[in-house]
């Protein structure tokens, strides 16, 4: 068997998210702040009438936050009953990996990221860290902000 991922960069690092959850990829988008959300809520977005939480993947991550002036891309997807914007840095494509080759996240990964992180494929050239989405919109506080 195989899986189709959705990929993005971050932190000069590849991440996939199942393409099954992705509801569609936009640029830069208006956002609106959600004070007093968690650090990582980076504010709210109007999706053709739909209020959705942006979250910050970097600052989920416990990653610097992105130089000043770089655009964040955002990787809409679906979570239980809520969609949410992932904000990155840049898209990737999409990738189908053999399941038979999905591995543990590597020991090389700590904190924050490492818990997010379902476990990892080896490409050519590139390591792909699947994103553990339920896990990362698991902020306290944050799934009232929209």
């Amino acid at each position: 068997m195989s899986t189709q991922y959705a990929t993005f960069h971050l932190a000069g690092h590849l991440f996939g998210v199942e393409v099954r959850r992705v509801q569609e990829v936009l640029t830069e988008q208006p956002r609106t702040p959600a004070p007093l959300a968690p650090h990582a809520v980076a504010g709210l977005i109007n999706l053709r009438g739909q209020v959705v939480t942006a979250l910050d993947l970097r600052r989920r991550l416990n990653m610097p936050d992105r130089q000043e002036g770089k655009v964040a891309m955002n990787v809409v997807v679906r979570a239980a009953e809520e969609v949410w914007s992932l904000l990155v840095d840049s898209i990737g494509g999409v990738i189908e990996v053999t399941d038979s080759t999905f591995e543990p996240p590597p020991d090389t990964l700590s904190g924050p990221i490492r818990e997010l992180i379902r476990g990892a494929y080896k490409l050519d050239g590139a390591l792909l860290l699947v994103l553990d989405v339920d896990k990362a919109l698991e902020i306290e506080g944050a799934e009232s902000a929209a």
